[in-house]
């Protein structure tokens, strides 16, 4: 295949880096994995992008699509496969009506740096460097979460490049199924080479980080989930425990609190306040674009342990008893609580294929160790999850690094997921795009006489 490649990609007009490109090392890996692909292609435009498809299509390899690289799965890199690496589609464009559009392979702080001189955010992550493609396409939760919903919830419509090269703009007007299908599907039906959003009015945001001594753990997260139900839905909240770097078991509570409605945090804080004092309060107004934590790469030969999963109202109160005496054990990951409920909770449960809309709250563990120990540090984070199993359900296939088979299986309904398997049938139904958790192709019926044999 690389023998011909000036012949096959004649009219490719990005970069074609091989094995043997001085910039191979930097292209083959992203900042949460490391492998060895034979190929990657840079598009520069759409029409590059399907030049690049039809090709990978035709090679039989494994492809993979890089947009900010940042799957902890390594879902954007693949070993002997071909990589489209789609950095180069970064353009945001502001349009009439709060409308922006955004290139596929655009980052968060791309998107921010171009709506702040606007006044305008669109609901997004809580990190500036993650890519807008991978965070869309299969949620997007972050501090606008409760009073705006998921990122997919403002989108409005996409520009893809199916796995046959066609392009197509998919709305709710136009290839509805697809577009309920890429609303949580994650990117397994082509490559979205632009995001059309609705944004939202927001110049700064009340902001608070708290810390609380780690022995009063049980008493700040039962509280804080308690406060948080009857919050404000511009408030969003995420607590902080056990992080490794601040002495794990031992470190101090961090709450953060962000309201985006041009209210304060005053009540937030003095109810939390009254619970236990403060180690620390940070409590101020800023500039969206600065509560964005920055995009973290992690160092060759380490790898991140990454799993999740949603907690019903139902279930919230004794979920929070549950971390915080997971918190107080010796192990090996932080473990952050997210409050949801508010608009996240008001999008009709099969209006996109993100189908956890009834959770309160989700629970994630992030631990991060050398490749060798990478096995131990799922062994006992599995010991972590099978005390916190009976209060979760479902999981964020953007927050998975994809170990936990149980896990994976639950990102979607099974409902869901058969919905999902038609649409990957009709728009890849060869599986070209199999680097995610979305559904395989559903199988095709069995001819007539087949089924009455």
């Amino acid at each position: 295949m690389l023998a011909s490649l000036d012949v096959q990609l004649a009219d490719f007009t990005g970069a074609i880096i091989t094995p043997d490109s001085e910039s191979y090392p930097q292209a083959a890996r992203t900042p949460m994995a490391s492998a060895a692909p034979s190929l990657v292609l840079r598009p520069t435009d759409t029409t590059d992008v399907a030049r690049a498809i039809r090709f990978a299509a035709a090679s039989g390899l494994p492809v993979a699509v890089r947009g900010g690289g940042h799957s902890v799965a390594g879902f954007s890199t693949v070993d002997g496969g071909i990589v489209i690496d789609l950095r180069a589609l970064d353009s945001v464009d502001v349009l009439p009506d709060r409308r922006v559009r955004v290139g596929g392979g655009a980052l968060w702080r791309h998107v921010v740096d171009a709506l702040g001189p606007h006044g305008l955010v669109i609901s997004s992550g809580d990190t500036a460097d993650v890519g807008v493609g991978g965070l869309t396409l299969s949620g997007g939760i972050g501090w606008m979460v409760r009073r705006d919903g998921l990122t997919l919830d403002h989108l409005r419509s996409v520009e893809m490049v199916t796995a046959s090269g066609d392009v197509l703009v998919a709305d709710a007007a136009h290839h509805t199924e697809l577009f309920w299908a890429l609303r949580g599907g994650g990117g397994a039906y082509g490559i979205v080479t632009a995001f059309e959003f609705e944004a939202h009015p927001t110049r700064t945001v009340a902001f608070a980080a708290l810390t609380f001594p780690a022995d009063q753990v049980e008493s700040i997260v039962t509280g804080w989930v308690a406060h948080m139900r009857q919050a404000p839905n511009a408030i969003g909240s995420t607590v902080v425990l056990a992080n490794p770097l601040a002495g794990g078991q031992d470190a101090p509570v961090a709450v953060t609190l962000v309201r985006s409605d041009g209210g304060d945090l005053d009540e937030s804080v003095a109810a939390l306040a009254s619970i236990a004092a403060p180690m620390s309060a940070d409590v101020r107004r800023r500039a969206y674009a600065e509560i964005l934590h920055p995009g973290a790469e992690l160092p060759l030969g380490l790898r991140a342990v990454v799993r999740n999963g949603f907690v019903a109202p139902d279930a919230a109160d004794d979920a929070a008893l549950a971390v915080a005496r997971v918190a107080r054990e010796a192990q090996p990951s932080s473990i952050v609580l997210h409050s949801l409920g508010g608009a996240f909770a008001d999008v009709p449960v099969d209006a996109t294929a993100f189908a956890h809309r009834e959770a309160e709250l989700m629970i994630t563990t992030f631990a991060v160790g050398p490749d060798a120990a990478a096995d131990g540090i799922r062994v006992r984070m599995d010991e972590v999850w099978n005390e916190l199993e009976p209060y979760v359900t479902g999981a964020y296939a953007n927050s998975l690094d994809g170990s936990a088979a149980d896990a994976v299986a639950s990102i979607y309904r099974a409902s869901t997921r058969v919905r999902l398997a038609r649409v990957k049938a009709e728009y890849d139904p060869a599986d070209l795009f199999s680097r995610n958790f979305g559904a395989r192709p559903a199988p095709a019926p069995a001819p007539a006489d087949a089924r009455q044999g």
